[in-house]
């Protein structure tokens, strides 16, 4: 993450759409470093500007937002990708997640519900309009069934890494999780941050998903 506001890039070929999210995540203080309207114009750009997050829609004139996402991360690592898509199908939400992005909102979202989304995910959390992340835990569930994994392992967790790492595995927010756990929500937060760091995960879907592997999501 660069210092100052977060740096943010547009992708979505539509003119007007794209013209109006840029316009008000820099009503809201975000950076708007860039803009794009297809697979090639978004690597190119990223490549330049290395945005800290991506606001990714999925269907584009030259290919979808899961290629434009794989094509970003490729060019940018450290730059996270929120889809922002008029679809809320399942597989176009699969393919966005497994291309490496780290959260889903469908456009009927609110200017605020995209902004807190955009912060979040600069912030490294994993955020999904409601519904779509039991989508995902479901299709990882079933990913861990079928490969039989079985079996705690790896790098230990503490009994309260373990209780948060349950949680985040339901789908629950840090601030769900901290009334839920009467903690603080810095302490959620720090907790998960401890848990990527064991087990060397980037974003909350990986961590969901390590946790429905191990059981923990019971």
């Amino acid at each position: 993450m660069s210092d100052g506001p977060t740096r943010v890039m547009v992708v979505d070929d539509h003119p007007i759409w794209r013209d109006a999210v840029a316009r008000d995540l820099a009503d809201d203080g975000f950076d708007v470093v860039a803009t794009a309207d297809g697979v090639a114009s978004a690597r190119r750009r990223a490549a330049v500007v290395y945005p800290d997050v991506v606001v990714m829609d999925m269907r584009l004139g030259d290919g979808d937002g899961a290629q434009a996402t794989a094509e970003v991360l490729a060019v940018s690592p450290s730059s996270r990708i929120l889809v922002l898509s008029a679809s809320d199908e399942r597989d176009d939400v699969l393919e966005a997640v497994k291309a490496g992005a780290t959260g889903y909102l469908v456009k009927s979202a609110s200017k605020q519900e995209l902004a807190d989304a955009v912060r979040a995910t600069a912030a490294g959390r994993a955020v999904f309009t409601p519904g779509l992340a039991g989508l995902v835990l479901g299709e990882y569930r079933r990913i861990a069934r079928d490969s039989g994994s079985e079996g705690p392992a790896g790098p230990s967790l503490t009994e309260r890494e373990t209780e948060v790492l349950r949680h985040v595995a339901k789908g629950l927010t840090a601030k769900q999780i901290a009334e839920r756990l009467s903690l603080s929500h810095r302490t959620v937060e720090n907790h998960v941050q401890a848990t990527f760091r064991k087990l060397q995960i980037g974003n909350r879907v990986e961590l969901a998903r390590y946790a429905i592997e191990h059981g923990l999501d019971e």
